[in-house]
């Protein structure tokens, strides 16, 4: 298994897309270090599951966005581990709204959870991983590039996210660390229902060329590749896995200006 004897630590891993990692990761032989902040109950049954695949898991909560909270984390960490091998920058949180319509808690919430958690955690991760190479990989999205209704202020968050993935891969490249971030379209999960009506979600699934929605183990396979030494040479890049979507929306613009 390539990721034998490894330590990961993914964020916001009880549910979703963070699950879908957790498991890919243990699958590849990885202990998993499950991070949750309200669902106790989701986080440890994907912690079961984990150990159900031959590795070990341990549950931490703490609320990423909070930089006291945070710190705990990495200091349970570097107690009972001494080390980490590869960070996963999965929680995510955000405000449904339209941008003139963003006031400053929504802002500040926003911004703390998605995008200066993954800077502190990468502070605190590189020490426990200095000597030991590392990779670390965001979960971005879409919404970073594209403008999408009510989904301004994540959609920024994930921006400055991509920018700090690239400042940080190449800060931490000397030292043998590799940052990538996965940008997926709409995944086909429980949290997309708060962003996307189901009417919305139907004509997704029918315009995407590959024929079906993305899945949480779509985003989790590319996250493995990139946690794998054939991913040695990939730094500060944003891969998108969306089925074409994309391309096929450049494509259309580029008929609509003709």
């Amino acid at each position: 298994m390539p990721l034998k004897g490894k330590l990961t630590l993914v964020t916001g891993s009880g549910r979703g897309i963070g699950r879908a990692i957790a498991l890919k990761l243990a699958s590849q032989g990885s202990d998993i270090i499950v991070n949750f902040f309200r669902r106790r109950e989701a986080a440890e049954k994907t912690a079961k599951d984990i150990e159900a695949l031959g590795v070990k898991a341990e549950v931490i909560r703490a609320n990423v966005g909070d930089p006291a909270k945070l710190d705990e984390m990495f200091d349970t960490i570097a107690t009972k581990f001494g080390h980490l091998d590869i960070l996963i920058n999965n929680a995510a949180s955000g405000v449904g709204r339209s941008v003139l319509d963003v006031d400053i808690k929504a802002w500040d919430w926003t911004m703390n959870i998605n995008a200066r958690a993954f800077l502190l955690c990468a502070q605190r991760a590189a020490k426990l991983m200095e000597g030991r190479g590392g990779k670390m990989v965001s979960i971005t999205s879409l919404g970073s590039s594209f403008v999408l209704p009510t989904y301004a202020v994540v959609g920024i968050s994930k921006a400055a996210l991509e920018a700090l993935t690239r400042y940080l891969a190449i800060e931490l490249a000397p030292k043998g660390i590799c940052v990538n971030a996965v940008a997926a379209s709409a995944v086909e999960t429980e949290a997309l229902k708060f962003y996307i009506r189901e009417g919305l979600m139907k004509d997704i699934r029918q315009a995407t060329p590959a024929g079906r929605m993305v899945i949480p183990e779509d985003v989790a396979n590319v996250v493995a590749f990139l946690c794998s030494e054939e991913a040695f040479m990939i730094r500060g890049q944003t891969i998108i896995v969306d089925g074409g979507t994309s391309v096929a929306l450049f494509m259309a613009a580029g008929k609509e200006e003709r």
